[in-house]
């Protein structure tokens, strides 16, 4: 079992839900020999500097993740998808303690094929930014408008899923509209929906809320 890591013993006395179901399987994974490291604000495992899983907690339920969970046979189906847009990771959804103690074997032959994935550099095939899914909203926006369209399309493929995701999540149709015209200036300028527009973030382009000091 590889040592464990201060700054993710550092999150452990920190937690209150899920502590003692993330406690378990943050033992199987040491267990499985990848190295311990907290990415993201959450522990993070990986083998030779490839991650392998992530684990963390939500409301109704805690999470192991593979990064690349899409690869693996899933042989017990116990993976899903946590959203819509995921293309590459795949989760366990943990609500209880009994589970892990249930699947430990079977989380273990999990782990250790993704190592395996590794290995032998298995890639995922991301969809090209031509088979991206856009909201309605967007696509009719893109169809009537030359400039806006000529922006958007200027856009990295990473900008351009992130507001189609960002638009997607509004449930109404009008709410969706809303969000399209509230960040089509920010389209205009050529910003991803992340991106500082006032200068003064201190980790350009993301914003670092710094205006909000100023």
């Amino acid at each position: 079992m590889n040592a464990p890591n201060p700054e993710v013993d550092v999150f452990f006395e920190n937690i209150k839900k899920w502590k003692a179901e993330l406690e378990q399987l943050r033992i199987i994974l040491r267990d499985c020999g990848l190295t311990e490291d907290l990415k993201w604000k959450q522990p993070c495992y990986s083998f030779k500097g490839k991650n392998i899983c992530i684990i963390g907690g939500f409301k109704d339920f805690c999470v192991l993740s593979f990064f690349k969970g899409v690869l693996l046979q899933d042989k017990a189906g116990i993976l899903v998808k946590q959203g819509e847009n995921t293309q590459s990771a795949r989760i366990v959804k943990i609500t209880e303690l009994e589970q892990i103690t249930t699947l430990k074997a079977t989380l273990k032959a999990y782990i250790f094929e993704a190592i395996e994935v590794e290995k032998a550099g298995i890639e995922v095939p991301f969809k090209s930014n031509d088979e991206l899914v856009l909201v309605e909203e967007l696509q009719t926006k893109l169809d009537a408008d030359v400039t806006f369209k000529a922006a958007f399309t200027a856009l990295t493929p990473g900008r351009q899923r992130a507001y189609n995701l960002y638009f997607s999540g509004a449930k109404q149709a009008k709410s969706r509209l809303d969000r399209i015209e509230k960040y089509t200036p920010k389209i205009l300028s050529g910003k991803g929906i992340n991106d500082c527009t006032c200068g003064h973030s201190k980790r350009m382009p993301t914003c670092d809320g710094s205006h909000k000091y100023l």
